[in-house]
């Protein structure tokens, strides 16, 4: 009887375990809101408000692909993001040049007239940003739905990976959100449509590289540090809030490879871009990106992931009727 009691008991700890660790994401579904908003097509509204955004506003694909990390990059992609108020996810400072935040309430609004409390605000990121890289690139991938949101966002959460990380300090990051280090140098390749600003690369590049003042970066292609120093980021306050392009500006609205190559080239403008090459450990990596097509495939399954970090489903936290407020 004893032995029968405790088998007993390991099976249901084992269930219990299995429970925790699938248990949020088994809950997402394909077409989870299919027959669930009066017969409306939750997917297809959403795309359809996307598309005409991005007709008019292409850098709509990057403003999203930066929110959902940071939204994703902190307590998982529970709409912690969107909340309003002070001290909030929203006013950390990594936070406070975020955009996109008007097209999830445009979204979020046009969906509670046709099925008040149904769609979560969180599944609304995951579904505008796909739709957005399906708009840019005219490849569509599938994402799982059922997400709902988190009653909790706190500025001092947000703890995202800083523009000078070295590799082994972004994949530790990435380790916490259960990506891969591989992950990690796809999902990067976002920034084949993001801007920075020379704020970002003054000091730890340009000028005073490794505390050195008048030190620049050795691994930044000469050429391209002049140009930078000469025309775009002079040594001035004044060029603090000047346009640096992520991806050669011919490229710079275009998800592609075309990022890696320029790593390739010792072009990357942030440093935890280049790492990415001059790092052993991630460089192969970044050559078979730049040298195949595989980012057209890889880079929607990494979204895809993200997009499955440490959801809320069921009946834990909330559909928001508003997706800047709690309910």
């Amino acid at each position: 009887m004893g032995h029968t009691k405790a088998a007993v008991l390991v099976v249901v700890l084992a269930i219990a375990v299995l429970g925790l660790a699938t248990d949020s994401q088994a809950q997402l579904q394909n077409g989870f809101y299919t027959g669930k908003c009066r017969g409306n097509d939750v997917e297809a509204v959403v795309r359809g408000i996307v598309k005409a955004r991005f007709a008019q506003d292409s850098a709509i694909v990057a403003h999203l692909l930066r929110l959902l990390f940071h939204e994703c990059g902190v307590n998982g992609c529970d709409g912690g993001l969107l909340i309003d108020g002070t001290g909030t996810e929203k006013t950390a400072k990594p936070n406070l040049s975020v955009k996109g935040y008007d097209l999830i309430t445009n979204i979020k609004t046009e969906l509670e007239k046709r099925c008040p409390g149904v769609v979560s605000c969180s599944d609304i990121e995951i579904l505008a940003t796909r739709d957005a890289v399906n708009a840019s690139t005219g490849q569509g991938y599938a994402v799982r739905t059922g997400r709902r949101d988190r009653r909790r966002s706190v500025a001092t959460d947000v703890n995202l990976p800083g523009q000078d990380f070295t590799v082994p300090q972004a994949a530790a990051f990435f380790r916490t959100l259960g990506l891969s280090s591989d992950d990690m140098v796809v999902l990067l390749g976002a920034h084949t449509v993001g801007v920075t600003h020379c704020s970002m690369i003054k000091k730890s590049r340009l000028y005073s590289y490794g505390g050195k003042a008048g030190a620049t970066d050795p691994s930044m292609d000469p050429e391209l540090a002049s140009t930078y120093k000469t025309y775009v980021c002079p040594n001035t306050a004044s060029s603090d809030n000047n346009i640096v392009f992520l991806d050669d500006r011919s490229s710079a609205s275009k998800l592609d490879n075309s990022f890696y190559k320029m790593l390739q080239r010792r072009r990357g403008a942030l440093m935890v871009d280049q790492n990415l090459y001059n790092d052993g450990s991630t460089r192969w990596m970044v050559d078979r990106l730049a040298n195949t097509d595989h980012f057209r495939w890889l880079f929607p399954q990494a979204l895809a992931k993200l997009g499955e970090v440490n959801v809320l489903t069921g009946t834990q936290g909330e559909v928001r009727r508003v997706c800047t407020k709690f309910n």
